[in-house]
């Protein structure tokens, strides 16, 4: 009977139906894909802020003059012309704009401290800086696979270049941000992105900041219209009104801050290529870019780029040719330097992710050996190299402070330094006299002369003409090293006394030192030249 009750499915009511567990595996994929979202978007905001935090050097003028400085006076006002700073219409404020009003608002709510003045626009391009390196480990993940994903955020997070400068408030910063999210909506061989709309505006955004973005997309694009079925609808529909919106747009903004029409993108192309007086700030040989620029950028990564490409499926040739493209252009040009070039290192790190997924026995080796040849150079140039252009700054601050007794004559601050070696009024924040030595391109003009190639000339005969009256002269002196042997007579004479001195670099070059000097005039000597009360 217990037999026949079994085969027919009879049951007993006390005894216990027990259900077959179900597993979805497209919940747990859902939820799995989330956790994964959200951690690479941690992970990378918490790195960048912490790469933000331990870069605490110069790299070049343009970090502070072409952004910084600019903003600063567009906020502020303070009072120096920023023809100085943007000379001849050949940048734009679009870029600078972004940061004017993180000041003003800063200012508005009352945080306009030169703290946060200093360090919230570089946070801001941290955060920046992880969108794009989210964006690129997900785009590496839909055109290969996660192993390959993952392998190239890694090379990508461990660039000792990218760690240097990804931060810093540079238009090449920006360019290169803007640059590699376009490139995870562009649509490559093979991919499943058709987001024409959104790369093509963040490559338009990247070109009215810096005209030279165009040569990096200019391969990129010809091979887009050459796959694309509608052409004509990617010219009419996308690429002319985008263009034609954005370029409007920055031209207004321009002609409103220079007070008079200009178009910065002309002006910019025929500064530098129809004219080339870019090489006035100094020029190479033509194969500088292959012989050292590249492979310094890369860095450690340079074998692993190399043995990326022969890896490297027909899909990513376009980014080959964009590489090669660059290097041959940017070879052509007489001034050249290693940030020209920071563009394409996101498109090396997709092939150097490439190559450490294919390694199999000695991957983690090559991981260590890849992650500790990178740290070092890192470290050394984000803490130490040419920090000195910073902490002199950081030293003047104290003259912000509320002046001494009545009477007392008011800090002014004469930099006998190469022009712009350090920032200026956004790295103080206070309307301090400051004056540094003048160095504007030369544009053919009648009467040109170099401020600063003058002064190096003959250092002493300068400064007696520029101060015939010991009461014009400046409070405060900065200037480098090298230079305090050759005026040792001048700051004798007018009772300067070394106040400060402040390490810059182990590699002194040229007119700039190893260690910052700052110089003040002793109080007897103020008194002295203190016209007397009436």
């Amino acid at each position: 009977m217990e037999t026949i009750r079994a085969r027919f499915g009879f049951r007993d009511k006390d005894e216990t139906v027990k259900l077959r567990k179900r597993k979805s595996q497209l919940h747990n994929n859902v939820v799995d894909e989330g956790w994964l979202t959200f951690g690479i978007i941690a992970f990378s905001v918490v790195f960048r802020l912490v790469n933000c935090s331990l870069v605490q050097t110069s790299f070049v003028p343009d970090e502070y003059w072409q952004s910084l400085e600019v903003s600063h006076y567009m906020a502020f006002g303070y009072p120096f012309e920023h023809d100085i700073v943007v000379p001849t219409g050949l940048r734009g404020f679009i870029y600078p704009l972004f940061f004017a009003s993180i000041y003003k608002t800063l200012h508005f709510i009352g945080l306009d401290s030169v703290t946060v003045l200093i360090w919230f626009p570089r946070v801001m391009q941290a955060l920046l800086a992880s969108a794009a390196d989210v964006k690129m480990y997900f785009f590496t993940r839909s055109m290969e696979n996660p192993h390959v994903a993952k392998w190239t955020y890694f090379c990508q997070l461990c660039s000792w270049f990218t760690w240097y400068c990804c931060t810093r408030t540079l238009s090449n910063t920006m360019e290169t941000t803007l640059t590699s999210l376009a490139l995870t909506y562009y649509p490559l061989p093979g991919s499943k992105a058709h987001h024409s709309k959104k790369y093509l505006t963040l490559v338009a955004m990247a070109i009215v900041i810096r005209p030279t973005a165009l040569i990096v997309w200019l391969p990129l694009l010809v091979s887009h219209f050459h796959r694309e079925e509608g052409r004509l609808r990617l010219i009419t529909h996308r690429c002319l009104p985008i263009g034609a919106l954005t370029l409007v747009s920055s031209t207004v903004i321009d002609c409103l801050f220079y007070g008079k029409w200009t178009l910065v993108q002309y002006n910019f192309l025929r500064f530098n290529v129809l004219h080339g007086l870019a090489a006035f700030y100094g020029s190479h040989p033509w194969h500088w870019y292959l012989s050292q620029g590249f492979a310094a950028v890369v860095g450690p990564h340079l074998p692993f780029f190399l043995h990326g490409c022969s890896l490297a499926s027909r899909r990513y040739r376009v980014l080959l040719v964009t590489i090669v493209w660059t290097l041959t252009v940017y070879s052509f040009l007489p001034h050249k330097e290693f940030r020209f070039i920071y563009p394409v290192l996101p498109f090396c790190m997709l092939f150097c992710g490439m190559s450490l997924a294919h390694l199999k026995a000695r991957r983690r080796a090559a991981a260590g050996v890849l992650l500790v040849a990178n740290l070092l150079p890192a470290l050394y140039t984000g803490l130490v190299h040419q920090r000195g252009a910073l902490d002199v700054m950081t030293r003047l601050q104290e003259l912000c402070e509320p002046p001494g007794p009545a009477g007392s004559p008011s800090p002014e601050v004469l930099f006998l330094m190469p022009c712009h070696s350090t920032p200026y009024y956004s790295h103080v924040h206070c309307p301090l006299r400051m004056r540094f030595l003048e160095c504007p391109p030369d544009l053919g003009g009648a009467g040109y002369s170099e401020e600063a190639r003058v002064f190096y000339q003959d250092p002493l005969h300068w400064l007696s003409g520029a101060f015939p009256d010991r009461a014009a002269l400046p409070t405060h002196l900065v200037l480098f090293d090298v230079l305090e042997k050759d005026i040792s007579g001048f700051l004798e004479s007018n009772k300067f006394t070394r106040t400060a001195e402040i390490f810059h670099s182990h590699f002194p070059e040229g007119r700039v030192g190893g260690n910052i000097l700052v110089y003040e005039r002793r109080a007897a000597a103020l008194e002295e030249n203190t016209p007397p009360d009436i």
